[in-house]
């Protein structure tokens, strides 16, 4: 559920009742806690425990409440049954355990290890084991509550199961007669009883999904509505080895939720899925009684707007190159003639980012200064004066007498851009879709979320409608990625831009192909032999022209003899005039009297720098392979076999030579615009222009031509002139 999902703060309030939350239960299920051959989930566990100690150190009051004892009971006694079999009974081996008994074996083993993780973590654990009637008792309840406060007080955290061996309950287990009939309305059951603030039922799944969660088409549902999806879902068939199942688990969710209890579905598979639930991050499936209110009558899925972008796309790559090129030329216009608008909005996202204390790298990439939407417009025009991209002929090949085929270019399809902070981006990657002939889909970072509605809007207006609007799809919130992360069948090849954390979490969450680059970590090598006014200009410029933008210099190194002749000295001297922080490797922090860098492999993004002293241009090479992120490397020299060594070394996206790394950028490569800087060696590398956003197909022309076994075709193979 996304693009406009919720009214206008709806991602924002949808969880942000998390903030006030204090005592949380958490359930989890057979499933989770054994594997499929009904042994304890050790690591699972483990992991699990470890995110409880988390939260517990945290200030968290949390109730655990278990399942696993029939199973791992069952799974015990099977082994002594077997141990103890005679021939006989080993030729004739079914048999059936009774559920109480393997309740009674397994419950002990359960609760053994966890005293033992819980005691490894230095936390402290309770076990309560109740029973269906014992809620009956108002005097039990009551001290129940007294009980569970005093340990919670205490730290102590008290897990919680049915105690199946002695429940006087049996098949059918839910009726009209019943308190509770598993764990999982156990868990609901503790949650109303003890005040809690939130339920957290922990599935073998990642949540509630619209149909079977194998099936590709099932989407995941982020918020239950009761009124739309009660009638919708189909459940499948209960847990393999415990009572209940996700019909039992919406049942307890759906009880407590409308009871005042919010209750958030998840995988319990994950190693920090109850963490990422209480800092409100938008994962597993959220109930809550005032649900129905935060969705807005239309929603989008993932999948649909996808597919629309396909549709689009293929409708804009049968279009004749004329007609592409006047809706780029209308894109243009439209910006220029809405220019104030955009100023308005983008001035309004620069004032909350300023408010809100980003970073000054960040603000300065958020920023449309004066005269970058005419300087946008202007390079929308260069592109559509370039040569027509799709449909050219690479290469013609006579395969036959009559027979002709033709590598051409193609659009890869539908693009998935997940940019940070800079709203021309989304401008350039537009531009550079509808030239190439791509579906696109978009999410810019929140930071500028005005700046890219309007930008998005003004766009989509100036596409013909007999293309559609929706050929450039803008994505509400980053976490709505996930679903379509999943689309490897739609959606075919992502492009990240933004921090290293943003790029592996993609590409560690997706089939879909990923281009792009983590980190801008580019070196300027100054060698013995440079020029010593050029190297102060490069340099210079390398850092200072735009310290946030990733073709930035963010590590300067230094020949060894131009520390003892004055230039190094000269050239930090220079820096720090310009405003220059430095950070020395151990060589220079010792030279120059600087604070030493923590890391080589750090982008500041800022006005800022690491200097290092090495021995000769293979030495710079070394280190730009050991530390360097393989975007852009300059070397400064004026010894050709110095530059030749350096350029044909290191192994990198860009590589120059007495020029500033601020010229590895689309524009200025004459691509006319640029989606990002690749930095992977697969498909394309360096700034990312129309060409490598397309693909290549073969088309072969033939008058009746067969195979007919290869007989009765002469293979000529001649390569025609284009």
């Amino acid at each position: 559920m996304w693009t406009t999902p919720f009214s206008d703060n709806g991602m924002e309030f949808e969880r942000a009742f998390m903030k006030n939350v204090k005592r949380v239960v958490v359930k989890v299920g057979t499933a989770v806690v054994t594997r499929a051959d009904g042994r304890l989930a050790v690591g699972r566990l483990g992991a699990l425990c470890e995110q409880l100690k988390e939260l517990n150190s945290q200030g968290y009051e949390i109730v655990l409440v278990t399942s696993g004892a029939v199973g791992l009971g069952r799974q015990r006694l099977r082994y002594r049954k077997l141990v103890n079999s005679s021939l006989a009974d080993l030729q004739n081996p079914q048999f059936e355990l009774d559920g109480k008994a393997c309740a009674a074996v397994g419950q002990s083993s359960l609760m053994a290890l966890y005293d033992t993780l819980f005691s490894q973590l230095d936390v402290s654990s309770s076990q309560h084991l109740v029973t269906d009637n014992d809620f009956r008792n108002g005097s039990f309840r009551k001290q129940l509550s007294e009980t569970v406060k005093s340990l919670l007080a205490l730290k102590v955290i008290p897990i919680f199961n049915e105690n199946d061996a002695v429940s006087t309950r049996r098949a059918p287990y839910e009726d009209s007669s019943g308190i509770f009939w598993d764990n999982d309305s156990l868990a609901g059951l503790l949650a109303l009883e003890l005040q809690a603030d939130l339920l957290v039922l922990l599935s073998d799944v990642e949540g509630l999904y619209s149909g079977p969660p194998s099936d590709p088409t099932s989407k995941l549902i982020y918020t239950y509505i009761k009124e739309k999806h009660q009638g919708e879902i189909t459940f499948g068939d209960k847990s393999r080895l415990g009572r209940g199942g996700m019909t039992a688990k919406v049942n307890a969710a759906v009880c407590a939720a409308y009871a005042g209890i919010p209750v958030v579905i998840t995988s319990g598979y994950a190693t920090d899925s109850i963490i990422k639930v209480l800092q409100g991050k938008r994962i597993g499936t959220l109930f809550h009684q005032d649900a129905h209110l935060w969705t807005s009558v239309k929603e989008v899925g993932a999948r649909e707007m996808a597919v629309a972008a396909r549709e689009s796309s293929r409708r804009l790559q049968a279009m004749r190159s004329d007609d592409r090129r006047k809706i780029l030329l209308d894109i243009a216009d439209a910006l220029e003639a809405n220019e104030s608008m955009i100023t308005v909005e983008n001035e309004a996202d620069v004032a909350a980012a300023q408010d809100a204390g980003y970073e000054k790298s960040l603000v300065a990439r958020l920023a449309l200064k004066p005269g970058k939407i005419a300087s946008l417009a202007k390079s929308i025009r260069v592109l559509a004066e370039m040569e027509e991209p799709i449909g050219r002929v690479l290469k013609k090949t006579e395969l036959a007498d009559g027979l002709i085929l033709e590598k051409t270019s193609s659009p890869l399809g539908v693009l998935l851009i997940v940019f940070e902070s800079r709203p021309d981006a989304l401008v350039q990657i537009a531009s550079l879709a509808v030239r190439s002939g791509n579906g696109l889909l978009l999410k810019g970072g929140k930071e500028a979320k005005r700046s890219n509605a309007i930008l998005h809007k003004v766009i989509t207006s100036a596409i013909p409608k007999n293309i559609g609007e929706k050929l450039i799809g803008l994505v509400a919130s980053r976490e709505d990625i996930p679903d379509l992360l999943k689309l490897d069948d739609v959606i075919d090849l992502v492009i990240p831009r933004g921090s290293n954390k943003l790029v592996s979490e993609i590409k560690e969450s997706t089939k879909i192909p990923v281009l792009g680059h983590s980190d801008g970590i580019c070196h300027v090598y100054v060698d013995k032999s440079a020029k010593v006014d050029m190297a102060k200009r490069i340099v210079l410029d390398a850092k200072t022209d735009y310290p946030a933008a990733c073709n930035a210099m963010e590590t300067l190194l230094v020949h060894k003899d131009l520390s003892s002749n004055g230039f190094l000295s000269e050239l930090i001297m220079e820096l720090q005039h310009e405003g220059v922080t430095l950070h020395g490797g151990p060589r220079a922090s010792s030279l120059l009297n600087i604070p030493e860098a923590h890391s080589f492999h750090h982008e500041y993004n800022s006005m800022a720098c690491t200097v290092e002293i090495v021995d000769d241009v293979q030495a710079a090479i070394d280190h730009i392979h050991q530390h360097g992120s393989s975007h852009t490397d300059c070397i400064v020299t004026e010894n050709h076999e110095a530059a030749e060594i350096f350029l044909n070394g290191v192994d990198s996206a860009a590589v120059f030579h007495n020029a500033s790394t601020r010229f590895c950028d689309g524009a200025r490569f004459g691509l006319g615009a640029e989606v990002g800087i690749s930095t992977s060696r697969i498909h394309a590398r360096g700034p990312v222009g129309v060409e490598g956003l397309l693909t290549t197909r073969w088309v072969l022309r033939g008058s009746g031509q067969v195979v007919a076994g290869d007989k009765g075709v002469i293979y000529t193979h001649r390569d025609l002139a284009l």
